[in-house]
């Protein structure tokens, strides 16, 4: 007797995930990559690798995501590029649709550092020498990078004359500050802490809207009387558009859980990163909110792609 009917599909996930970071290795992004992979891999008992794809401001890892299988095994570890390139560079090779949110993973917020022995100790120090003649050099990570839109905010905000020195990365950008060959920039918490402990920089100000525990006798920008000066290294999971919703909530719910476990926060906060658990729609909200606030930045400074 033959038997007829439709073989049920495997339960999601049944092989190998796959974690892209649009970074080299060892910076925040990849970081925050590593552990929200390891810790969701726990919740979902199967195994996720990160791989690094380099390049193009994220943009070669975003578009190999973008075009990959929708089958839920590989997703893409963005951070702000992947909501402002497209706004920056007078081409992408995917549309803003391809990719679809999946969830927000954590904060490294950006930092305004100045050299140890600089005679800036605060964020009005700053914002005073900026309106001396001859004005502030600031380090960025290129056009933009999260230090590039924190001297924009500036400029826009304090009327200051700032004088944006574009570096490869934003560790050269900060190498440039402690050896006093540009007065400040502003760079992700785990990339300037260790900097800060050795005595070499001096941390005058956080960008994000609250004190971070790493840190928490550096003031926010917004308690200094410069509200408009916000901006975090964020990192958030997405996955091709098609993937299915099952499989979205399924891996937001991975990716929570394993965020709010005491072994990541051990990892993570005390490198200066924020883990930030929350749902889809939480991290839809934030995206929409980021790009209605950057967008007319970028607008008003004339940012463009280098």
């Amino acid at each position: 007797m033959m038997m007829c009917g439709v073989i049920a599909a495997e339960p999601w996930p049944n092989h190998t995930i796959k974690f892209v970071v649009g970074f080299g290795p060892g910076g925040a992004n990849d970081l925050v990559a590593r552990v929200a992979a390891e810790a969701a891999s726990k919740q979902l008992g199967q195994t996720i690798i990160v791989e690094n794809k380099p390049g193009a401001g994220s943009v070669l890892g975003a578009d190999y995501v973008a075009k990959s299988a929708n089958d839920g095994y590989t997703f893409f570890v963005g951070a702000s590029g992947t909501l402002t390139n497209a706004l920056i560079k007078s081409s992408m090779p995917y549309k803003e649709g391809d990719l679809v949110p999946v969830g927000f993973l954590a904060v490294s917020p950006s930092i305004i550092v100045v050299a140890a022995n600089s005679k800036m100790n605060q964020l009005k120090d700053l914002v005073a020498l900026s309106k001396e003649s001859k004005g502030l050099n600031f380090s960025t990570a290129g056009t933009g990078s999260t230090p590039h839109f924190v001297v924009e905010m500036l400029k826009l905000n304090t009327g200051g004359k700032y004088e944006v020195i574009p570096y490869k990365s934003g560790s050269e950008g900060m190498l440039a500050v402690i050896s006093s060959q540009v007065d400040a920039t502003s760079e992700a918490s785990p990339v300037v802490i260790p900097q800060i402990q050795g005595g070499k920089l001096k941390a005058i100000a956080s960008t994000w809207n609250k004190r971070i525990s790493a840190l928490p006798n550096v003031p926010t920008a917004k308690e200094l009387g410069y509200p408009e000066v916000f901006i975090g290294h964020w990192a958030g999971l997405y996955a091709p558009k098609g993937t299915p919703d099952d499989v979205l909530e399924k891996m937001n719910q991975a990716i929570n859980a394993g965020l709010k476990t005491e072994a990541v926060t051990n990892r993570l906060v005390p490198q200066g990163i924020e883990p930030i658990p929350g749902s889809i729609t939480d991290f839809v909200k934030f995206l929409a909110e980021e790009k209605g606030r950057l967008a007319p930045i970028i607008k008003k400074s004339n940012m463009k792609d280098d």
